[in-house]
């Protein structure tokens, strides 16, 4: 689904609340409408990334497992 991804995070291995601080630290540095795939291995992140997205305004474009993975796509608002 989206096309130009500007940041890959792996956060494999690691658990809440670690996917979602990395994630956050990697937005700060980041510019509006620029794109970050995130991976993890948390199956929490499957509600957390949702309502991370849905409280800050960040787009979360694609959310699938690969892999027995979490891959999250989201744009920064």
């Amino acid at each position: 689904m989206a096309e130009k991804i500007d940041q890959e995070l792996d956060t494999s291995g690691l658990e809440c609340p670690m996917p979602i601080l990395k994630l956050k630290q990697a937005l700060k540095s980041m510019q509006s409408g620029q794109r970050v795939r995130v991976i993890a291995t948390d199956s929490g992140t499957q509600s957390d990334f949702p309502a991370f997205a849905a409280q800050t305004g960040h787009r979360l474009l694609e959310a699938k497992v690969v892999d027995g993975k979490f891959v999250y796509v989201l744009e920064k608002a």
